[in-house]
């Protein structure tokens, strides 16, 4: 072949990769924009007035901002059934903990199939994973039950220790480990002396940083948006004792509220938190942390 020709052929082949991602770039860029537009309007609407969100939709932030702020925040009304700054403190300590104790105990169970040898050990972990299977809607009537018996009715507790047992998380934490963590470096701290508690703390968490990072925003989000649960649990609790779901809810079955500004603040407010979630854990997705890792 002439030197013309692979010149050609080379060209074309280049023009062909820049054009295949010339069109994921927009395609993605397209997705981004129908992603983030439900989250661009709810701001937007937040901003205006209920008189302006009824009539029309704009695109551009209106001028209300602080007066619905001071609505939702000093309103009788509103406090009487969205009180943000209480349902900010409930949700945040039952979302914490349970993201805590899912991401911890998550990985240490992916941690303890993925490194030991033991006669049932893919049992266990098929075992795991047809729990992952069952709605949490077929137990619910007698998980309400069991925690009504023993008196935790009313408290967070059944809201925050269900979250040890995470079937999916453990799914995606062994997976993770079976690509990204050497046994080797398991055994080169055993025979440091390094005890195997101080061996996953110590070694296999700093390594699982990028896993981590996600199942936590994951879990994260799922206890701060979880509503059925807390519905079935916070039975005959006080407005300063629900979660900002249930108070977001109160405020859509209100008959007096009709104000879509102040509502569409109250979203807003309860959304935040997942933002900066985000935004705080996302540097870990990307980053391809291993450390200490083991070369074969």
């Amino acid at each position: 072949m002439s030197t013309l020709a692979k010149s050609s052929a080379k060209d074309s082949y280049s023009l062909k990769i820049k054009l295949k991602s010339g069109l994921l770039f927009t395609w993605f860029v397209i997705l981004t924009l129908i992603c983030l537009l439900p989250l661009y309007i709810l701001i937007i609407n937040a901003t205006r007035e209920h008189g302006e969100i009824v009539h029309s939709i704009s695109l551009l932030p209106g001028s209300n901002l602080a007066e619905n702020f001071k609505t939702v925040t000093e309103s009788q009304d509103y406090l009487y059934i969205f009180d943000v700054w209480a349902g900010y403190k409930n949700s945040l300590i039952i979302t914490a903990c349970s993201t805590v104790f899912t991401v911890f105990f998550s990985a240490l169970t992916a941690y303890g199939i993925h490194v030991y040898d033991f006669k049932l050990k893919e049992v266990s972990y098929t075992v795991i994973l047809l729990v992952m299977m069952i709605p949490v809607q077929v137990t619910s009537v007698g998980f309400v039950e069991f925690m009504n018996s023993i008196g935790l009715i009313n408290t967070y507790w059944p809201l925050v220790l269900p979250a040890i047992a995470a079937p999916s998380v453990v799914y995606f934490m062994r997976s993770y480990m079976k690509s990204s963590f050497p046994l080797d470096i398991v055994e080169a701290a055993r025979i440091d002396g390094c005890s195997e508690f101080r061996t996953f703390i110590q070694i296999a968490i700093p390594m699982m940083k990028p896993a981590i990072a996600v199942q936590s925003i994951f879990a994260f989000v799922a206890s701060w948006n979880n509503f059925y649960t807390p519905n079935m649990i916070l039975l005959t609790a006080k407005t300063k004792e629900k979660t900002l779901p249930m108070m977001i809810s109160a405020i859509g079955a209100s008959d007096t509220l009709n104000d879509y500004g102040s509502k569409y603040m109250a979203i807003a407010l309860t959304v935040l938190p997942i933002v900066v979630a985000y935004v705080i854990l996302s540097k870990y997705i990307v980053a391809g942390v291993a450390l200490g890792g083991v070369k074969e």
